[in-house]
């Protein structure tokens, strides 16, 4: 599918595409709206009754693994099996809310998707599917969904256990000496880190609103891009409307993503067995996140900003 050529071929295509699209888009969300329910309840009841059903096997069995395994420390195992119920709950809490908002995304989105994904090249019989597709094959997804989650739950999760219990190889004990070092190089990296990052972020964001807006626009006047696919088509131009909260959201991301860049100070003191490593890392951290944002942003490449050596055979 080629996009029309000049301007005026290009807004009158707009302009005749837009009522086709409006109507799908209202047909799609009404699916979308009937299927989100019993969808949502399918994968939350099936996902919840896996993840309730097999925790006392989980608990025991990671016990049990950990204990036995001979790649870890006495010192470590002891350290893992106190905080390991922390786990096991957020491992509950997060799996029945993620089965919940997982449902909702699937049940709504998914009839939406047929149903512009039935007006595509070579489908016959559109009207029909754009009404039945996205019906039946959802609900069917669904139990699929959840039959692969009790999967991944029993067959993979013994597997990496047993794994785990039969490895031999590094042999990992706590280093009581690093704790300290490491922790104040994680205190120290999320004061350097969380300002400096949040101020980069910030500074960028203007850069980001406007180069995004100018590429989404100039798709949509040319057909192109994530507007040449009519399935893509209801997101790629709710995207222009909601491109304001994706920049908030990747301006929040790396806010909330410098405090684990920061705190990974500790994780360099640690390993590099040197206080000074993490110090090169706090000051390197900020040069790497300045020039991962300039590259996806698509400026000029490099940094201003000092990246010290932070390993000592690496980087």
């Amino acid at each position: 599918m080629e996009p029309p050529k000049g301007f005026l071929a290009t807004l009158w295509n707009f302009i005749c595409f837009l009522p086709y699209f409006i109507g799908l888009l209202l047909l799609g969300t009404i699916k979308g709206i009937i299927f989100c329910s019993p969808i949502c309840l399918i994968m939350t009841i099936g996902n919840s009754s896996v993840i309730l059903g097999l925790l006392p096997y989980h608990c025991y069995f990671t016990y049990y693994s950990i204990v036995s395994t001979k790649l870890l420390g006495p010192f470590l195992k002891l350290a893992i099996c106190i905080f390991l119920p922390v786990v096991l709950i957020l491992w509950v809490v997060v799996g029945i809310v993620g089965s919940i908002l997982g449902g909702i995304l699937y049940g709504f989105l998914s009839p939406m998707f047929a149903t512009f994904d039935a007006v595509g090249e070579g489908k016959t019989n559109v009207f029909i599917h754009c009404f039945y597709d996205g019906t039946w094959s959802t609900i069917k997804g669904s139990f699929t969904v959840v039959k692969d989650f009790k999967d991944v739950c029993v067959h993979s999760y013994y597997s990496f256990m047993e794994e785990l219990r039969q490895k031999n190889g590094q042999y990992y004990e706590i280093r009581f000496l690093c704790l300290l070092p490491a922790l104040i190089a994680a205190v120290l990296g999320f004061l350097v880190d969380f300002p400096m990052i949040s101020l980069i972020a910030l500074c960028k964001s203007p850069y980001m609103l406007v180069k995004g807006w100018h590429r989404l626009f100039h798709d949509l006047v040319g057909r192109e891009g994530p507007f040449l696919e009519t399935i893509c088509v209801p997101f790629a131009g709710l995207a222009i409307l909601l491109w304001p909260l994706a920049v908030i959201g990747a301006v929040l991301g790396s806010i909330v993503s410098s405090i684990f860049l920061g705190a990974y100070a500790a994780v360099i003191v640690y390993q590099e067995s040197s206080f000074w490593y993490g110090l090169c890392y706090i000051v390197a951290s900020l040069s790497i996140y300045d020039e991962y944002s300039t590259d996806v942003l698509d400026m000029p490449e490099g940094s201003c900003l000092p990246r010290p050596r932070y390993r000592r055979h690496r980087n």
